[in-house]
């Protein structure tokens, strides 16, 4: 695989048994909301057995390393405490490197945040006139308009704004819900100061899932490509982008370079079987029986398989890694839309499958 050519590698043998470490996303990839991703339980034990380790690096600041400990657990995901790094506890050693010891800090956000904060030795406040020196502001659900008011109120009388990750939105079995992101927003649009942010795709959550597992060949598994996959490749780590969470296949085709996963899979199974390779072929791309190949018109390819679908060709995602790979290798240094064309039932059916729309443009 070269840096031009995400995904095109693929992966001959399994995953569980290339990689020692998966540094697994849990939103979106272990879980969506209370709810395991089905089969994912299974698929992770498959891959302990198999002799790959698990380590678990999560945006997610509302609950402590005890508590989604406790819930994987629960899911039927054995962890421990230490099997988790959450961005509370992330930007909890950051501010403590920036303050004094003892230093006053206003957490916004789940518990998490406040129980990270008094682990790294701050004193945790919950009020603008306690006069803090820096605010904390994680995802919580239970965040609302007084907290965040205290925090506005505290930037602007001086508080460092620290914020533990960026995400817009996250999964939920109702679809896409607001983010730590978005409340971030609401600050900075009233203070008019950006944040300090520590979460992923910062690679110190990564790297120190690594020095904690002792990962010689880690793969991140995440399901959005601004923190996990971007996260990935800052830390030089290998990465495998999942579908169950909030990247759809529209998405990931306008992926820039450094947002392009190594291999794809439609959940955490895919750590259990190999992934095909995508190879040249003339202007275009082939995975399997594949093919995605420039049309006459400028920037749109062409989507075909050759014969009839048949029950061992493939896991739905061939052709989708075709067009992947076709595009990027026209758009090396930039994201842009894609636009397809599909010839023939397979094609038309691929496309609607991964809910991408046809361009229209005769082939």
């Amino acid at each position: 695989m070269t840096p031009s050519e995400p995904l095109a590698a693929g992966s001959a043998a399994p995953p569980s048994d290339v990689y020692d470490v998966a540094l697994l996303d849990l939103d979106g990839v272990v879980y969506v909301g209370p709810e395991a991703v089905p089969g994912v339980p299974d698929a992770l034990a498959a891959a302990r057995t198999a002799g790959m380790r698990l380590g678990f690096v999560t945006n997610n600041a509302a609950r402590t390393p005890d508590e989604v400990a406790h819930h994987l657990t629960e899911l039927g995901v054995p962890a421990a405490a230490d099997d988790v790094i959450t961005s509370s506890q992330a930007a909890a050693t950051v501010v403590a490197g920036l303050l004094a010891p003892g230093a006053r800090v206003l957490p916004v956000g789940g518990p998490g945040v406040a129980a990270a904060l008094t682990a790294a030795g701050l004193v945790v406040v919950d009020r603008a006139e306690d006069e803090p020196a820096a605010v904390v502001q994680g995802y919580g659900p239970g965040v609302g308009w007084v907290q965040l008011a205290e925090a506005i109120v505290a930037i602007r009388n001086g508080a460092r704004h620290v914020a533990t990750n960026l995400d817009a939105t996250i999964p939920s079995p109702r679809g896409p819900l607001p983010g730590n992101g978005a409340m971030v927003r609401v600050v900075t649009d009233v203070t008019g100061q950006a944040p300090l942010v520590t979460g992923k795709p910062d690679p110190a959550m990564h790297a120190e899932c690594v020095r904690r597992t002792g990962a010689r060949r880690p793969l991140v598994v995440g399901d959005r490509l601004d923190t996990d996959i971007e996260g990935a490749r800052r830390a030089g780590a290998a990465s495998l982008l999942v579908f169950s969470g909030v990247t759809d296949p529209a998405t990931l085709l306008a992926a820039r370079p450094d947002h392009r996963p190594d291999l794809l899979s439609a959940d955490a199974a895919g750590l259990l079987t190999p992934h095909p390779a995508v190879v040249a072929e003339g202007q275009g791309r082939r995975c399997r029986s594949w093919t995605a190949r420039p049309a006459e018109a400028d920037d749109v390819l062409v989507l075909e398989a050759d014969g009839p679908e048949d029950e061992g060709d493939g896991d739905e995602l061939d052709g989708l890694r075709a067009l992947c790979v076709a595009h990027w290798a026209r758009h090396p240094a930039d994201g842009a839309p894609a636009r397809i064309v599909p010839r023939g039932e397979r094609a038309a059916a691929g496309l609607e499958r991964w809910g991408l729309v046809p361009d229209g443009t005769a082939a």
